[in-house]
């Protein structure tokens, strides 16, 4: 093929950005300042912004892998229901396809958990500090799937880049609130400020928290077969995560700062101001909410492909997607905070599909063209054939990355799953339907929200400029809603 594929619809390389920064900020967003209270301010901000460069990196391979398979085998040219596994496919194999589509449904299903379980939890503290409502969390969990549900109906990305791209502001919208929220309890809070000593496991999973702030990768190829033009992809990733670093970065060091210890799983409760806590809340539930629709789309297509549907909408399409949604509400109804499973999600799926995958495929990829250039056999192609045909500046990075998303995805992933069999991984929602020990969990819970409205700061969280008396119980709060790292 001379020329690059064109569609002859799609977005454009700005839309495709902002698309990108709306479907991979969000969630990390919040909890990523507890992750830089592990880790401390300076390694903290390295990792951001190393994780920021490998991020972009891998992005752009992946948009050259995608660019290779439509000028290799036309077929790709048209809408393809699986992308991701496509370069499985061509890279390695058909078992190694069938792995790919496996994790890529496993690391949507965790992610759409972990959305579910963060927009329920900002609901629930919304409703209270405005309210003084308190509506069950696992009750809000179900509001969620109902609410998010009807978005989750379009055939691919390209029918509703509005609405990602309308999260994508409110993220910014919220990136600039949780700013001046910081700042403005600087004062209250620098003298009670406080860090926790060194522990390892801890500063592990923040390896997990932060592959999850910026690994959207999963859903890039989808992204990129829907641009009008599909090799300009590289440069909306490049704007994408520069953004999204600009975000990451102050909003992970206000809350360092100011807050330190006293943050639970996200940044929101800790904001004293009411009205810039509860826009906040709403700002990042809506975002949630849209990138689900994203985050749903790869599983929907598979489940729909497995059962052999069309492409049409019909009623076929919202029974399958229904049943998604309820699998997802399911799994987050046994769950009891997001911060471990985010940190799990992150650290093991989600860095292989960001960080490995996209590094092997390459390798195979530029291999098999290079062979077809030169009228070789591109059927089986060696390590001898891949290190001989590589880069070997691009070779040695993609090296190193392997080496580092191995050793941090390991430890990242053992030390999420340690902290799920301890203490901060309780009973499911329906668990108090039999359970004596889930039911007082839920009287626990009940009792956080018996007084205050702010997770205040301070090492006793008791520090408020309104007093002690607009500050969620502490005790509670250190059982039910204490962050993964603190």
């Amino acid at each position: 093929m001379d020329q690059p594929h064109v569609n002859e619809k799609g977005m454009s390389i700005l839309v495709t950005a902002l698309f990108i920064v709306g479907e991979t900020a969000g969630g990390g967003l919040i909890a990523l300042p507890t992750a830089i209270v592990s880790t401390g301010a300076v390694t903290g901000a390295f990792l951001l912004l190393l994780a920021a460069v490998i991020c972009t990196y891998t992005g752009t391979l992946l948009a050259e892998n995608w660019i290779i398979l439509q000028e290799l085998y036309p077929e790709y040219r048209d809408h393809c229901r699986k992308p991701y596994p496509a370069m499985g496919l061509r890279a390695i194999g058909p078992k190694f396809a069938h792995f790919v589509s496996a994790i890529l449904q496993v690391t949507q299903f965790g992610t759409a958990v972990v959305f579910v379980l963060l927009a329920a939890k900002n609901g629930e503290n919304m409703l209270h500090a405005n309210f003084g409502t308190h509506v069950s969390f696992c009750y809000m969990i179900l509001i969620v799937g109902l609410l998010v549900f009807p978005f989750t109906l379009p055939k691919s990305p390209k029918d509703f880049w509005y609405a990602v791209v309308a999260a994508m502001i409110s993220t910014t919208v919220s990136v600039v609130l949780i700013i001046i929220g910081s700042v403005k309890d600087y004062e209250v809070c620098k003298d009670d400020v406080f860090y926790p000593s060194f522990n390892l496991p801890k500063t592990l999973m923040s390896f997990g928290t932060i592959m999850f702030s910026y690994g959207g990768h999963c859903a890039f190829p989808t992204i990129q077969h829907d641009m009008k033009k599909p090799h300009h992809f590289s440069r909306s990733v490049i704007i994408a995560f520069i953004i999204i670093f600009i975000f990451y970065l102050p909003v992970s060091m206000s809350g360092y700062f100011v807050y330190g210890s006293s943050l639970t799983d996200s940044i929101i409760p800790s904001i004293q101001n009411i009205n810039i806590q509860t826009t906040v809340n709403l700002l990042i539930s809506l975002h949630v909410s849209l990138a689900l629709t994203i985050t749903f789309n790869p599983l929907n297509q598979e489940f729909e492909e497995v059962l052999n549907m069309s492409h049409d909408f019909g009623w076929q399409r919202i029974v399958s997607r229904a049943l998604v949604m309820i699998s997802v509400v399911f799994v987050a109804e046994s769950v009891p905070n997001f911060g471990v499973l985010l940190d799990l999600v992150g650290g093991s799926t989600i860095t292989m599909m960001a960080l490995v995958l996209p590094i092997l495929f390459n390798l195979s990829l530029t291999t098999i063209r290079k062979k077809r250039e030169n009228k070789e056999d591109e059927e089986k192609i060696s390590i001898k054939e891949v290190f001989q045909n590589s880069d070997k500046i691009k070779l040695l990075a993609n090296i190193l990355i392997l080496v580092f998303a191995t050793l941090g995805g390991i430890a990242a992933t053992v030390s999420a799953m340690q902290s799920m069999l301890q203490s901060e991984f309780s009973a499911p929602c329906y668990a108090k339907l039999w359970s004596e020990d889930a039911r007082l969990l839920e009287e626990q819970r009940q009792l956080t929200f018996e007084h205050g409205k702010i997770a205040c700061c301070g090492m006793f969280r008791n520090i408020s400029a309104m007093g002690s008396e607009v500050c969620l119980n502490a005790a509670s709060l250190m059982k039910v809603g204490a962050g993964s790292h603190g």
